[in-house]
């Protein structure tokens, strides 16, 4: 059911009502904090909430990032410190909302799908990444523990100057390039899953090479669902003024939207092929189908004046000459050995043998 995701909300609620889902967590939300310069850095792993309330030394960036949103405690805490609109917090905490950037008056607030592939490459799985811009600081709640933002964290640890200085704005670029990169990564693995249905398709078709080839069009038309409204939200971030995203900033989204147009083109093209393998394998499966058919019908066929014969002379009259004759029974084989011998040299000099 995830590919029909349904809102936490029950109908009737007021807009802004915080409302997680009743599944239980998995595991306690966890909080890292990053303060950072030009001159330093200073990471703080499993950070509390107070952590977060007492604001950075002036001058520097600061990057909460959150591993869980199903803590409305925590989400509402922050708002309210923050001073974040409520509509804001309600799509933190509804994991199912699609690629978008609004502004909700100083804070601006972007969601990005992150997507993995399983160990055996058979189902991607989503995970709703919330992006909070507001002054200095930039907030990143998370659905889970585990992402993709391994290389930016390790670009602020090595001082790079682009990243130390740019604030929130770029820091917030970095992390959706990291989310776009991975899903190239992602697509090289689908393609590999793609060759091995293909190599299975021309060797030995079989009902789990149909299965496999299903299973991989549901993948992608959900990849593809996932990945669409994030071209549009970057388009929204190079065309609206209003949003803390201008000047040289620009160069690095178009770049950022240069490859998310790539990955959609990618997405198209292997639905092309997985459309391609399936005419293919029901093409396929006809043809075997037609030799079997073609087979029992020469069966059939050579068998047809056979068993004429056979069953004129089984008929018990008693005034049959050909009964009472020496030769009878080897004269009826042997017309039987001749008529099989010609029907035989008959299809192959047609070609269906």
């Amino acid at each position: 059911m995830r590919r029909f995701s349904r809102r936490a909300h029950r109908a009737g609620l007021a807009p802004g009502t915080l409302k997680v889902t009743d599944t239980p967590p998995a595991h306690v939300p966890g909080i890292r904090i990053v303060d950072f310069d030009s001159a330093g850095l200073e990471e703080r792993a499993g950070a509390s909430l107070d952590d977060c309330l007492a604001g950075p030394r002036e001058g520097t960036t600061r990057w909460i990032d959150v591993d869980g949103v199903h803590d409305a405690q925590l989400v509402t805490a922050l708002g309210q410190h923050f001073g974040l609109h409520p509509l804001l917090l309600e799509d933190v905490v509804t994991v199912a909302q699609r690629s978008k950037v609004e502004a909700y008056g100083d804070a601006t607030y972007l969601v990005v799908r992150m997507l993995q592939l399983d160990a055996a490459g058979a189902e991607v799985s989503s995970e709703q990444l919330s992006i909070v811009i507001t002054g200095n600081t930039l907030i990143s709640f998370q659905e889970r523990p585990g992402d993709v933002f391994d290389g930016v964290r390790e670009r602020l640890r090595a001082g790079r100057p682009r990243i130390r200085t740019g604030g929130p704005p770029y820091l917030a670029y970095a992390l959706l390039d990291a989310v776009v990169d991975h899903y190239f990564v992602l697509l090289e693995r689908i393609g590999d899953h793609i060759e091995v249905l293909e190599e299975a398709l021309v060797s030995d078709p079989t009902p789990g090479t149909l299965s496999g080839i299903h299973a991989l069009k549901r993948e992608l038309i959900y990849l593809r669902k996932s990945v669409w409204p994030l071209r549009e939200a970057i388009s929204t971030m190079l065309r609206e003024e209003s949003l803390p995203f201008a000047g040289d900033l620009h160069v690095y989204l178009r770049d950022l939207y240069d490859h998310t147009v790539h990955v959609i083109e990618t997405i198209e093209s292997y639905r092309d092929l997985n459309a391609g393998m399936l005419d293919t394998y029901l093409s396929s499966a006809s043809n075997r189908m037609n030799e079997i058919m073609k087979t029992l019908t020469i069966i059939a066929t050579l068998f047809i004046p056979l068993t004429f014969l056979t069953s004129v002379y089984g008929m018990n009259f008693d005034h049959m000459p050909e009964l009472h004759m020496q030769w009878g029974y080897p004269a009826l084989w042997g017309v039987i050995v001749v008529a099989s011998a010609w029907m035989l040299r008959l299809f192959r000099r047609r070609g269906w043998l």
